[in-house]
């Protein structure tokens, strides 16, 4: 009985202090690592919003092949890329998550596009993300949201953030 009460006060407290640096302990699979999960506020009654994050995996390379979320009707995996001077997004049907690198979707590269929100997303709330993988079971994190101008999510600098550049873009 001490044993387990002690064991459970590691837990919680590891589990705390990660929470507390901005990682998200990841539910299902201890090999890949998300951290950063923010979102913009959405302007008025917008019916679209986008999810970004970093994605480290420390095991078997695989690859993000989609997400959901209560507060969207649909997610997709978007890109950004310029096509002869225009900003463009597509849809891709997945993102590679090679060992040992950190894969950050950002503004302006990857993201996922969420549709039909159900509700504004607005600064100060948080919802719920599961992310789904080639190999792995699915993880769930909080995404937290930010101003609508935010470009990285409050308190966090990303500029030393490594960004995974797109065929025919300068990172």
């Amino acid at each position: 009985m001490r044993y387990t009460l002690i064991t459970t006060g590691f837990v919680a407290m590891f589990t705390t202090a990660a929470l507390g640096q901005g990682m998200q302990m990841p539910m299902g699979h201890a090999d890949i690592a998300v951290s950063n999960a923010w979102a913009r506020a959405t302007a008025g009654e917008g019916t679209t919003g986008a999810a970004y994050l970093t994605l480290t995996d420390s095991g078997a390379a695989d690859q993000l092949t989609g997400a959901s979320t209560p507060v969207a009707g649909m997610a997709h995996l978007h890109e950004t890329l310029n096509a002869n001077g225009v900003m463009e997004m597509r849809d891709v049907g997945s993102i590679a998550l090679p060992t040992g690198k950190a894969v950050t979707l950002a503004p302006g590269g990857y993201h996922l596009m969420l549709m039909d929100l159900r509700h504004a997303l607005k600064a100060g709330d948080s919802f719920p993300l599961t992310l789904t993988f080639a190999h792995a079971a699915p993880v769930t994190v909080q995404v937290k949201v930010t101003a609508a101008g935010a470009s990285a999510p409050m308190g966090h600098d990303m500029s030393n953030m490594p960004v995974m550049s797109m065929p025919g873009t300068k990172p």
